[in-house]
C-alpha cells in the first residue's frame, strides 16, 4: 500500500546523473529493496547499494557510508527532508494508501464532545488530512491543522521530535486527533496538555494515548529525581549526521560543572546499553541526540538516561507543570 513513486526515481537519478547509488531505507521498508535495486538498475545505468544500517528518521542520512562507497547519491525513502547535508540526497516520502473513512468515522465516538479538532499525521498519511478534516466538519466538528513550524516539513505534519505547530495551538482546540502510529501519538500527548487520539490506519485501530502518556511521564520524573541525585554525568554526542549536538553538550558540560558536577562528553553513533555499561562510574547519562531513544528505549539501560530538558528540570532551571502534565520532546538542532 505504500507508493513508492518509482518514476520520479528514474528521473531523478538522470537529472542528477548519478552512476552509483546507496539505497537507505527503514525497517519498514527494507522488505522493498530487492525490488527498488532491480527496477533503477533496469531503467539506468547506475550501480546501486544498499545501506543495512538502521535508519530511523529523515536526521538518520548514511553520510560516512556514501562517502566510504563513493557513490553520487543517497535515495532516502520512509521519510520527509530533517536538514541540508552537504550531499546529494533524494527524499522519497512513501504515502501510505487507504480508504481511511471508516477508521475515521468509527472514531467520532471517542471525540465525544470534544468539537475543536487539531489534526496532524506522520509523513505516510500527510496527504490524507484534508480527507479527515471533511469528515469532521460534516459531522459538526472544526477540524484545525496546525502550519508548518520548527523541523515540521508539511503542515500538520509531526515527527518524532518535532510537535512545535501543535504546541501553538493547543489552546485553540479541545483535543488531538493523530494519523499515524502510536510512537508520532505518544511524543504528541508528551508535549501537550490536550487528549490525543491515534487513528492507525495501517493496523485498522483507535488509541487513546492518557493511559500511556501517564506510564511514561511517571518513569520521566523518577529519572528527573535520580538525576537530582547524581554525582557523575556522561554526556552522549550522536555521530549521526543529523544529530550532531556539540554545542549543546558543552552547554550541559558547564552547567553540570557550576553545579559541582563531574561531566564527560561521549561520543558514539548507536547508543546501546552495550555501548554504555562499561562506563561503570557515571551515574547518570544525558543524551543530546534523538530524544526518543531515552523514552522509547529507557528499559533496555542498566543506568539512568535522560534528556536535556529533564536534565534542566533537575536542575530546578525548568518547571514542570503538574497540571498540564507534559515532558518537553524537542530537537535540539543539527550544528
Amino acid at each position: 500500500m505504500y507508493e513508492l513513486k518509482d518514476k520520479i526515481i528514474i528521473e531523478e537519478i538522470k537529472n542528477k546523473k548519478a552512476r552509483r547509488i546507496l539505497i537507505q531505507l527503514p525497517e519498514g521498508l527494507k522488505k522493498e529493496a530487492n525490488k527498488i535495486v532491480k527496477y533503477i538498475e533496469e531503467n539506468t545505468e547506475a550501480k546501486t547499494f544498499i545501506s543495512g544500517e538502521s535508519c530511523w528518521g529523515g536526521c538518520d542520512l548514511s553520510l560516512e557510508e556514501a562517502k566510504f562507497l563513493n557513490v553520487d547519491l543517497i535515495i532516502h525513502f520512509g521519510h520527509a527532508p530533517f536538514f541540508k547535508p552537504n550531499f546529494p540526497v533524494v527524499y522519497v516520502e512513501s504515502r501510505y494508501n487507504t480508504d481511511i473513512t471508516k477508521l475515521v468515522e468509527s472514531s467520532l465516538k471517542n471525540l465525544g464532545s470534544y468539537n475543536k479538532v487539531g489534526l496532524v499525521a506522520s509523513v505516510q498519511h500527510i496527504h490524507q488530512l484534508e480527507k479527515i478534516k471533511e469528515i469532521l466538519e460534516k459531522n459538526n466538528k472544526e477540524a484545525i491543522i496546525p502550519d508548518k513550524k520548527g523541523r515540521a516539513f508539511y503542515k500538520g505534519h509531526i515527527l518524532g521530535c518535532e510537535y512545535t505547530g501543535s504546541k501553538l495551538i493547543q489552546e485553540k482546540v479541545d483535543c488531538f486527533l493523530v494519523l499515524g502510529n502510536k510512537f508520532h501519538s505518544l511524543g504528541l500527548a508528551l508535549s501537550v496538555d490536550k487528549k490525543v487520539i491515534l487513528i492507525d490506519p495501517i493496523n485498522e485501530e483507535i488509541h487513546d494515548l492518557d493511559f500511556e502518556k501517564k506510564k511514561v511521564t511517571l518513569k520521566r520524573l523518577e529519572l528527573i529525581e535520580k538525576a537530582r541525585n547524581a554525582h557523575t554525568f556522561g554526556i552522549i554526542v550522536s555521530m549521526k549526521s543529523g544529530q550532531q549536538n556539540f554545542s549543546v553538550a558543552e552547554n550541559i558540560k558547564k552547567k553540570l560543572e557550576e553545579d559541582e558536577k563531574e561531566a564527560f562528553i561521549l561520543t558514539m553513533n548507536n547508543i546501546t546499553n552495550d555501548q554504555l555499561v562499561n562506563f561503570y562510574n557515571i551515574d547518570l547519562f544525558v543524551n543530546t541526540s534523538c530524544p526518543r531513544i531515552s523514552i522509547e528505549d529507557t528499559y533496555q539501560f542498566d543506568k539512568p538516561i535522560i534528556n536535556y530538558t529533564e536534565l534542566l528540570i533537575a536542575l530546578d532551571e525548568l518547571k514542570f507543570d503538574q497540571e498540564k502534565n507534559s515532558i518537553i520532546i524537542a530537537p535540539y538542532g543539527v550544528e
